[in-house]
């Protein structure tokens, strides 16, 4: 199953997590072997190092993750949806942590609020080990978890099967680095993202810095069609009855944020709307936000099935970005290190061996016209080997201090990590141009013919997988529904 040199505290984790997905989805279980691996091919080429694995680093769960600005209405659109007064609502922020929110089985005890700790410590969980993230971002920060995160359990069934997390109020100006740092990681790894933006201020202009960190992190994405964007309290509009007016405004807000696409819902809360004075609006009003609710909660539903294909997507994604971005780069940087590295020893020994004739030369160590060669290298033979044993040694030592110079200045111009599984790209760099590494080889370690045909098989076996869900959730022919023999 595991790997043989995974470190046992990393085997007990994922032994954890083949357990909970035995009874929670049995189907997901056969999809950990392959993501193994995969993980021993992206250790060999440095990708990964061995205390880690691709099933820690992407939410088995279902989660649907709500971000927004300030007083956007996340906190009242989330109790409402579990039936409960879970979250703290309020005009002001409320609550400045990021609040993971999920199930807990009735007759298990009282609901409880868990500190960041629960969640950084369990791979079932959507930030295992985020406190080493954060603190890459800012040192010291790592350890007070606490102050970021927090989990919440309820027992009321609307909740069970999935996870919701609720962030607090957005505003990109004033948040720390290491807090958009987090809010990146829930973007990657939810099923669905619902953005919210207050209707009571129809000018979004002053919140173009949210918008940017909101918004264009969906630009090059392949999954943008899990983000949905909530204009809530619509029923502040009613009085002027524009809503069009306003939803034109923030759609043209997003669009200077560069996301052309999208669409807008528009929804409000019975018990926090405004009075509606004209009857003929409330019905307008009621009807547009029962539609557009309907189609969120659909959505919401659905996130459960989307998560087994979002596994296998994820999956594939890292198969082609380290087949067409990463190996490509990799090869280009470490193209470049061995070249500056070959022209720096070609000059190193150049000046070694003019360093080495001058020194003979200045001493009167050449032979004279009546010296036979045999005997003067015989009278000489110690000088001779003393002189080639200091020569390689400072070659040698040349060699490897301009390695690790030409290393160190092109790691730095690369990314720390790269893509939604965050794969070490200047881990895998270090790899190829560290002291045991050749210098003469063209290809990355652990990379080649026998790489590319492995990859191909996991490909095969992400189809394979495909293919079995598509036989839960479809049935073309409709032989199912007739009652015939499921071939699958």
């Amino acid at each position: 199953m595991q790997q043989s040199h995974t470190p046992k505290f990393l085997t007990r984790r994922l032994r954890s997590l083949e357990q909970h997905l035995r009874s929670e989805n049995p189907a997901l279980v056969e999809l950990l072997p392959t993501y193994y691996r995969l993980d021993k091919m992206l250790q060999k080429m440095g990708f990964l190092d061995e205390d880690s694995s691709l099933a820690t680093r992407i939410s088995w769960w279902p989660v649907i993750a709500v971000l927004g600005t300030f007083s956007s209405g996340k906190s009242t659109f989330i109790n409402a949806y579990i039936g409960d007064r879970l979250q703290e609502t309020g005009n002001q922020a409320v609550d400045d942590k990021f609040t993971v929110i999920c199930y807990r089985a009735r007759g298990t005890g009282r609901d409880l609020t868990l500190p960041g700790t629960a969640l950084d410590a369990d791979p079932r969980f959507p930030f295992f080990r985020i406190s080493s993230e954060i603190e890459k971002v800012h040192e010291g920060e790592g350890k007070h978890i606490e102050s970021y995160l927090q989990l919440k359990t309820t027992s009321l069934p609307n909740i069970r099967g999935k996870i919701i997390i609720d962030s607090p109020g957005f505003d990109a100006d004033d948040q720390r680095r290491s807090t958009l740092r987090i809010a990146d990681h829930i973007l990657n790894l939810s099923d669905l993202v619902l953005v919210f933006f207050d209707a009571r201020h129809p000018e979004p202009g002053a919140m173009q810095d949210t918008l940017k960190h909101l918004v264009t992190r969906t630009l090059h994405r392949t999954d943008s069609t899990k983000f949905l964007y909530i204009l809530n309290q619509i029923d502040t509009t009613a009085r002027e009855d524009n809503p069009e007016a306003v939803v034109g405004a923030w759609q043209r807000a997003i669009a200077q944020a560069g996301l052309t696409g999208g669409r807008f819902y528009t929804i409000y809360n019975d018990q926090a709307a405004v009075p509606f004075t004209d009857e003929a609006v409330k019905k307008r009003f009621e009807a547009k936000r029962d539609a557009d609710m309907g189609l969120i909660l659909g959505r919401m539903g659905e996130v459960e099935v989307q998560r087994a294909y979002r596994l296998i997507g994820a999956f594939e994604a890292v198969l082609n970005e380290i087949e067409g971005e990463y190996i490509p780069t990799l090869r280009k940087a470490i193209a470049r290190w061995r070249r500056r590295v070959l022209i720096a020893d070609a000059v190193a020994t150049a000046f070694l061996l003019a360093a080495a004739i001058a020194l003979v030369i200045a001493n009167g160590w050449l032979p004279g016209p009546e010296d036979s060669p045999v005997a003067w290298m015989a009278a000489r033979s110690d000088q001779i080997l003393i002189g080639l044993g200091v020569l390689v040694a400072t070659g040698a030592t040349l060699h490897f201090a301009l390695r690790s110079i030409f290393g160190a200045r092109i790691a730095s111009k690369l990314p720390e990590t790269v893509g939604q599984m965050e794969l070490g790209m200047r881990r895998a760099f270090r790899r190829n141009t560290g002291f045991g590494a050749g210098i003469i080889g063209r290809q990355p370690a652990g990379w080649g013919r026998r790489a590319m045909r492995k990859f191909q098989a996991l490909r095969e076996t992400a189809a394979l997988h495909v293919q079995r869900l598509n036989d839960c959730y479809a049935d073309p022919s409709g032989r199912r529904a007739e009652g015939a023999p499921d071939d699958a």
